[in-house]
């Protein structure tokens, strides 16, 4: 994992000079050339794998969903996720966990999954989940399958967006980072918000393609990489980004 930064204090002196970190290129193919970044700088986010959204009982299932395509992301997040620790790039699960009263979530959040303003969506019960979405919650707990660590990273986050009201900007910038590999669900819409400001907020993009997926047609997932390809940073296979990372000097 990159290096957290620090002060060093010794006999009374504190020094806020930080020393140089190793760099770990790692160039991979994309949809237009190659890209190199430093792995000693880069995060993995992996947006919203969690029950509600991709297991067979969860929510979106409950409600006719067919959560087949969100789960087809597991696979390959599995392959990745390994690879990409070995490689010193921390591993980050972007998660909805709601507060229960839903106080921090505006109208236009709570409406987009309660169109028809019956009380369902966010925080409703379902099935037999108490709330969907809630922090704490089966629902917004991540599914079985995943590969996911202790010293993994966890943030949970309030909008499509995982910038807004979150400590996701604070934690990339104190680990130091400066390239972010995004994954997980749905593609064109939590994916491609957080995607969206982290390159609004200067961040290195990098969509990984089949380790991100989504229930929508596949007009929504061209419109979504073409968009991302186009104006808001680079689309790699997971496929080739498993190679760059298990060439010599990366696994």
């Amino acid at each position: 994992m990159s290096a957290v930064r620090r002060w060093a204090v010794e006999g009374g002196r504190t020094d806020l000079v930080r020393p140089a970190a190793a760099t770990s290129p790692v160039e991979v193919a994309t949809r237009r050339g190659s890209v190199r970044f430093d792995a000693a700088r880069t995060a993995f986010v992996v947006v919203d794998m969690q029950n509600d959204f991709c297991h067979p009982g969860g929510w979106l299932a409950s409600i006719g969903v067919d959560v087949s395509a969100a789960r087809s992301a597991i696979g390959p997040i599995n392959r990745l996720s390994p690879l990409l620790r070995s490689a010193g790039v921390p591993v980050l699960w972007l998660d909805w966990g709601t507060r229960a009263d839903r106080v921090n979530l505006p109208p236009n959040v709570i409406h987009v999954y309660d169109p028809e303003g019956v009380g369902a969506g966010i925080g409703a019960a379902h099935a037999d989940s108490p709330a969907v979405l809630e922090e704490g919650s089966w629902g917004a707990a991540l599914v079985d399958e995943l590969d996911v660590r202790d010293d993994d990273i966890r943030v949970s986050k309030h909008r499509m967006s995982g910038f807004w009201d979150t400590p996701l900007d604070s934690t990339l910038r104190t680990l130091g980072i400066d390239t972010v590999l995004f994954a997980g669900v749905n593609l064109d819409q939590c994916v491609y918000a957080t995607l969206f400001d982290a390159a609004c907020l200067g961040y290195d993009c990098i969509l990984v393609e089949q380790a991100s997926a989504t229930t929508s047609p596949d007009f929504c997932v061209d419109a979504t990489v073409y968009n991302v390809d186009q104006c808001f940073g680079f689309c790699v296979a997971a496929a080739d980004l498993e190679l760059a990372l298990t060439t010599e000097g990366h696994h």
